[in-house]
């Protein structure tokens, strides 16, 4: 498991990406969600739900629908899609039959899916080896206007990567409102005795809308 957090974490490419995730699915929910305490797709489920966000949503980076499932777990009964470049990820997500739509792409390429989502959440994918702030136009697109946003970025990269430029720049230009950043841990305590290098591991978790 340690091997599986800190290889995605060093992640170079999409190619290792795909590889990554394909090793690493079958184990990904008890081998690293649990041993390890992964707190954040609750924490982003529960901040998009205290922000009053609707579906249609669309999990960005679903992974195994982690975060689905704790929206689930909290009563929400909108409709729920998930995006992973993963495939092997979206198999498992697929078997918890808790998505009405499971789509493979890269979502730091524009999306061919349809403008019609109302809500627009994601954990664990804006992180070290992963997607930058790049992708934030691309999910805009598919967002009608006043959808609701809940991204989780973790506290490593948000300057480094240059996701505060970019969320000030998109306010700036009249693309998001109402921004907010509500800082969460990562991992509970258990992550210690696991990997200590990460378990104190830090999210902001990026509330706004689209203009």
């Amino acid at each position: 498991m340690e091997q599986g957090l800190k290889g995605a974490l060093g992640l170079t490419g999409p190619e290792a990406c795909l590889a990554h995730y394909r090793d690493w699915a079958a184990s990904y929910d008890q081998g690293f969600a649990t041993e390890m305490q992964y707190l954040l797709p609750a924490h982003v489920a529960a901040a998009f739900l205290g922000a009053q966000g609707q579906g249609p949503v669309l999990d960005v980076g679903a992974g195994t629908g982690l975060l689905a499932a704790a929206l689930r777990q909290m009563g929400f009964e909108d409709p729920i899609d998930a995006v992973d470049f993963s495939s092997a990820m979206l198999e498992r997500a697929a078997e918890k039959r808790i998505y009405d739509g499971l789509f493979q792409t890269d979502i730091t390429q524009p999306l061919t899916l349809t403008r019609r989502y109302g809500g627009i959440v994601s954990s664990g994918t804006f992180t070290a080896g992963h997607v930058g702030p790049t992708a934030l136009p691309h999910l805009l697109a598919v967002a009608r206007p006043q959808a609701q946003f809940a991204l989780s970025i973790n506290r490593r990269v948000w300057s480094l990567a240059g996701f505060d430029d970019a969320l000030e720049a998109l306010g700036a230009q009249k693309r998001i409102t109402d921004l907010q950043l509500i800082e969460v841990e990562v991992y509970g305590a258990a992550a210690a005795q696991i990997d200590s290098a990460h378990a104190g591991d830090r999210a902001l978790i990026a509330l706004f809308r689209a203009a």
